[in-house]
């Protein structure tokens, strides 16, 4: 009698065992989950991916500015500036915007007003072709 209901309560222990894990799988295998994994998947490889581009990223910026450093050591431009040539004209016009169709006719005509870009400015130009 202790062997029939020892087997049968094995039985049943095994029945509700596999049903639980079978029926887990299925809920894993619904159109829905597969989405949801599929998403989580690509999510965590996107964050892997940026985060190495972004330490790429910086490798090659570090390595730009030493290569850079090196190349203008070796070519002396990094060398003082002769204050007979007008670069402070130059990075003047740079910085303010100025297009490079007009950033040398200001340093070359020391007297004309700076070109500033705004409308408001009575030498400012609509005519976009008079450079060509």
């Amino acid at each position: 009698m202790f062997r029939r209901t020892f087997w049968f309560t094995t039985g049943v222990a095994a029945g509700v065992w596999a049903t639980t894990k079978v029926n887990r799988k299925l809920r894993q295998l619904t159109p829905e989950s597969l989405a949801a994994t599929a998403a989580n998947k690509a999510l965590e490889a996107g964050h892997r991916l940026k985060d190495r581009a972004v330490g790429f990223a910086f490798d090659v910026r570090d390595n730009m500015a030493q290569r850079e450093a090196e190349l203008g050591e070796a070519l002396g431009i990094n060398a003082p500036v002769d204050p007979e040539l007008p670069s402070s004209e130059l990075s003047t016009a740079l910085e303010q915007g100025v297009p490079p169709s007009r950033r040398y006719a200001a340093i070359e005509n020391h007297n004309s007003p700076k070109y500033t870009g705004n409308p408001m400015d009575p030498t400012y130009s609509y005519n976009r072709n008079e450079d060509h």
